[in-house]
């Protein structure tokens, strides 16, 4: 098999910097929105006049998108250039938005939902595959740093934002505050990204790309089912067994395309064992993000202790500042010292915090709970970023725009399976009726089965591999 690699022209140093800038805010504002609408759920069931199982796909379709569209990322890097894909990927995203503000009715606001995400869904990968052909592997670390930014704060801070937008003018203002930005944004871009990549020739699969969209789409909507976010009536576990048969003949499909160089999904970053141990480890991370801080805690506080969505989203605000607070110093610390030496106590630190939430009761104080969830940021801190550059920094650069969309495609199913993992054995663990929320003997179970995950991390960050003295940076 041949390959024309999709290599740049060097960038000035300055010039990078803005590029990565405008790209790493553009990211941010469009993940922002994967969250920043969950607390105006109720508010819409009522404006709109739709059941809130209806309008719980505002938020499900757009992962469901997600879902779908990533996948096809590493093609569309290889067959257009960064402009192209940037240009896109803005220009569905502010339409969207642009849909969804102005909309008369819940059909018109989920379609502008689901032309957002279409948009979403291609800025992550392009982001990590710019900055892994722009900026010089010894100075990559701190750079992907920033990636943590826009994946733990941005979800982190959406509730927040839009309980603040909600509170003082109203759901459509959640759109209208995001679409000048977004059409700067665009506009920024349209000036500056102008770097080399992409345009081979490569012809699209369709099996591929249907395959593609049964298998993930399907997998991630019966697990989000499964975790109480789905809202269809399709049994959850057909969804699964249709997304995970679609996978396996998607797999074979693209080895057999691999062969002509016509895959639409390259698989062959599976054959290096750096990024496969860096890819294990990367989902147990997201599964202890997503399923864990983001959706077992805010259980735990508002079901047994009681609190109101505003303060259970102020308990979990400062552990998710500090995960993107973290993620440039310990990328810019990673450059000089390798993963190993952060991924293993950052495991222990997972581990420890994850098994702490096992002692949590009803009458826990808030500040412990506090100081339990920055003992488990501080550690997915101390490996997100490490993995995620250990991972790509170890494909050539053929290989980076599929390597991304692998690991994007990641973050949807790990989240969706931690949710669903999580949620199930906290409702299994209960007491108390079916259908309503967990209580406090189910979250107790859950919270030690998230343990059992960080102890399994702990086993497997043994496994990264030590940096070579070639590798070793130059002082």
């Amino acid at each position: 098999m041949t390959t024309t690699p999709s290599r740049t022209e060097p960038v000035a140093a300055d010039r990078t910097g803005a590029l990565i800038a405008v790209l790493v805010g553009a990211a941010f504002v469009m993940i922002l929105n994967e969250t920043v609408l969950s607390v105006a759920l109720r508010d819409l069931s009522v404006d709109l006049g739709v059941p809130a199982t209806t309008t719980q796909w505002l938020t499900s379709g757009f992962l469901l998108t997600m879902a779908v569209v990533i996948p096809t990322t590493g093609y569309l890097l290889d067959r257009f250039t960064p402009r192209q894909v940037f240009l896109t990927s803005l220009g569905l995203f502010t339409a969207g938005t642009a849909i969804a503000g102005f909309a008369p009715g819940f059909a018109v606001l989920l379609i502008g939902r689901i032309v957002q995400a279409g948009g979403t869904a291609m800025m992550i990968p392009l982001l990590m595959t710019t900055i892994l052909r722009l900026v010089p592997a010894e100075r990559r670390g701190a750079t992907m740093g920033t990636i943590t930014i826009v994946i733990a704060v941005a979800p982190a801070v959406g509730p927040t934002i839009g309980g603040a937008i909600l509170s003082g003018l109203g759901w459509r203002w959640m759109f209208w505050l995001v679409l000048p930005l977004a059409a700067l944004a665009m506009a920024a871009g349209a000036r500056w990204l102008r770097i080399d990549g992409g345009g081979r020739p490569v012809p699209l699969d369709v099996v591929s790309v249907l395959l593609s969209a049964v298998g993930f789409g399907g997998l991630v909507y019966g697990l989000s089912s499964l975790g109480g976010h789905g809202g269809g009536g399709l049994p959850p576990w057909v969804s699964v067994v249709v997304g995970l048969v679609a996978l396996a003949v998607f797999v074979l499909r693209q080895l057999r395309l691999m062969r002509s160089d016509r895959a639409l999904l390259d698989l062959r970053p599976f054959r290096r064992r750096q990024f496969v141990v860096a890819l294990v480890l990367t989902a147990l991370v997201l599964l202890s993000l997503i399923g864990v801080a983001a959706v077992l805690l805010p259980l735990y506080l508002q079901t047994v202790l009681g609190t109101s969505t505003l303060v259970s989203g102020l308990v979990v605000l400062p552990g998710g500042l500090l995960l993107g607070l973290l993620g440039r110093p310990v990328g810019a610390l990673f450059d000089r010292v390798g993963a190993r030496p952060l991924v293993i106590p950052g495991a222990v630190l997972m581990a420890t915090g994850l098994l702490l939430f096992s002692t949590l009761g009803p009458g826990t104080p808030l500040g412990v709970v506090v100081g339990f969830h920055l003992v488990l940021m501080g550690g997915l801190a101390l490996m997100m970023t490490p993995l995620m550059t250990e991972a790509l920094g170890s494909l050539p650069d053929e290989l980076y725009s599929h390597g991304s969309a692998i690991l994007s495609t990641l973050q949807q199913v790990a989240g969706a399976l931690g949710t669903a993992l999580f949620v199930t054995v906290a409702a299994l663990g209960s007491a108390s009726a079916a259908g309503a929320s967990p209580d406090a003997d189910g979250l107790h179970a859950a919270f030690a089965v998230a343990g059992g995950v960080g102890v399994l991390a702990v086993l497997l960050s043994l496994l990264v591999r030590r940096r070579t003295v070639a590798e070793a940076p130059v002082s």
